[in-house]
């Protein structure tokens, strides 16, 4: 469930040399975009029959490097999605990216069996990836990167194994600032 943005003209996006300009419409960078990954429909069985709940895997993310996911749980698909996106607000963290909205640096990211790489890749090459990483990639506002499951393809371990990713890289200032160094001298 992604929120559409009201009257707002068309963007011209910068393409590289050899391809035409395309025109989008992009999210304002202050606007949360939520979108789900996932529904589980889950059974418990009482004494008179079994009651249906669902499950939803929720991403949301500003589109300018804060990314969060989170599952919701009720007994009807629209309450679950809202109490997805309600604990993936909560649950944001913050992403570095290049100018040219990449990762600076290779990753792999995990989360129990899965495990995703994530390479940074030049302008124009896109999102390379499946369902569940490419939700969290384009949320965060990633527009260029390769990506790849290593071990295991479930969609709620694939969406915390690539945020696990994103959270773990850091960018020349991020290090200098750790190491209180000037820039220059890495």
């Amino acid at each position: 469930m992604e929120k559409k943005p009201e009257n707002q003209e068309p963007k011209k996006v910068k393409m590289p040399e050899n391809q035409p300009e395309v025109t989008a419409i992009e999210p304002p960078r202050d606007e949360i975009v939520d979108r789900v990954v996932n529904i589980n429909r889950v059974a418990k069985v009482v004494k008179g029959g079994k009651r249906f709940g669902f499950a939803s895997l929720v991403v949301v993310g500003n589109g300018n490097g804060r990314v969060g996911a989170a599952i919701g749980k009720a007994n009807d698909v629209r309450a679950s999605i809202e109490k997805g996106i309600s604990k993936a607000k909560d649950s944001m963290v913050s992403v570095s990216l290049t100018d040219d909205f990449t990762i600076p640096h290779s990753v792999v990211g995990k989360c129990g069996a899965a495990e995703i790489l994530l390479k940074p890749a030049g302008p124009g090459t896109g999102v390379i990836s499946g369902g569940p990483a490419r939700a969290v990639l384009e949320t965060a506002g990633v527009k260029n990167i390769l990506t790849k499951c290593l071990r295991s393809r479930n969609p709620i371990n694939v969406v915390y194994a690539t945020i696990n990713g994103l959270s773990r890289i850091r960018t020349k200032q991020d290090i200098a600032r750790m190491r209180d160094m000037e820039e220059a001298k890495l």
